[in-house]
């Protein structure tokens, strides 16, 4: 136990109550349903996110995203920039992903997710994007709008920003200007970070210490499934763990923790990195954080020996299995992703009463 687990029976118990001291089912989520399928909480952002919810709401309908929020580019940058508001673009990402595969989902997904395209002031904006944030001017409250709208889309699952703040991530990178292969420079902006030239040493938030949605902590202490990646690892992944409540969550959480590698480095921010890389980063970010599977590509892993050691300084087991699309893209397949995931949650967690 830690001193601040009092903090974290708090933020449960508020989460718990809701802000008008309800049941949070009673602001529009599912009721759950206790042991009869796996109660999985999915964080990261972008499209990342969008793949693993894509195949998570296929073997589970108890299914929660933590998104992150500290994107300043696009139309999310600019209702920020004009309105102080969350960047709403991952949320709304998210709830696209947890849209069914019938008529209604679809279509709620498509419309959403549309962009106008003008000469005007609205040009590039995504319909969900301002969606979002009109609901969050109507009622006040952010779980209480995302609820709203996972509502109206017939989601297959819950949407929650991680922090109720908007966030700056921050850079440290090595050679961020070529005429100076050894500064080390300060980078701002998720977006300057995510296409960022040179090597990131580190990231960290803007505020510091940002409050954590009690939501987000409630669902993690509540899971039985933590599912961390994949997206983007030091804009998209790794920030959930700068937010104290929420990697203190996720270090007492009796969860089982489930890291998911990308397919590929990403220009820019992880370019050369190995598997491994990827873990050794996460690690100096996070050095309490304890793992029980890193999933990877079986194509995407050139050494299951090197990622095998570096899983298990986080107490971790590695599985690989094949999860990338057979067109050569970097980006995962959703059935094959949702048969990994399916396969981990009966192999290295109990089999649980929703078998």
């Amino acid at each position: 136990m830690t001193g601040r687990t009092p903090r974290l029976s708090r933020l449960r118990r508020v989460a718990g109550e809701g802000r008008a001291g309800r049941p949070v089912e009673a602001r529009g989520a599912k009721p759950r349903r206790r042991g009869a399928q796996p109660k999985v909480v999915a964080l990261g952002g972008g499209m990342g996110l969008s793949a693993s919810l894509a195949a998570l709401r296929r073997i589970t309908g108890d299914l929660t995203a933590v998104v992150t929020v500290a994107d300043d580019g696009g139309s999310s940058g600019r209702l920020r920039d004009e309105l102080g508001v969350l960047p709403p673009g991952d949320l709304r990402k998210a709830l696209a992903a947890l849209c069914g595969d019938d008529e209604w989902g679809q279509t709620w997904a498509r419309v959403i997710q549309h962009r106008f395209q003008s000469k005007g002031d609205l040009h590039d904006h995504a319909v969900g994007n301002l969606l979002i944030v009109a609901l969050w001017e109507q009622i006040g409250d952010h779980v209480q709008a995302l609820d709203l709208v996972g509502r109206l889309l017939g989601a297959h699952g819950r949407v929650l920003p991680m922090s109720a703040v908007p966030l700056e991530l921050q850079a440290l990178v090595k050679g961020h200007d070529p005429e100076r292969p050894d500064d080390v420079d300060t980078v701002r902006g998720q977006a300057t970070v995510a296409l960022t030239p040179g090597e990131v040493q580190s990231v960290h938030l803007v505020p510091h210490d940002p409050p954590a949605v009690p939501e987000a902590v409630a669902a993690v202490l509540d899971a039985d499934w933590v599912v961390l990646g994949p997206g983007s690892w030091f804009s998209s992944v790794i920030p959930h763990l700068l937010v104290p409540e929420l990697l203190e969550a996720l270090t007492e959480t009796k969860a089982r923790r489930v890291l998911s590698l990308n397919l590929a480095p990403q220009p820019g921010e992880t370019e050369g990195f190995s598997p491994q890389r990827h873990l050794e980063v996460l690690g100096r970010h996070a050095p309490k954080l304890a793992l029980d599977v890193v999933l990877a590509d079986e194509a995407a892993v050139p050494d299951r020996d090197l990622l095998t050691d570096a899983a298990k300084r986080f107490g971790a087991a590695v599985e690989l299995a094949p999860v990338a699309r057979t067109d050569g893209s970097p980006r995962h397949d959703t059935e094959l992703l949702a048969a990994a995931y399916d396969r981990i949650f009966r192999m290295h967690g109990r089999i649980g009463p929703w078998r």
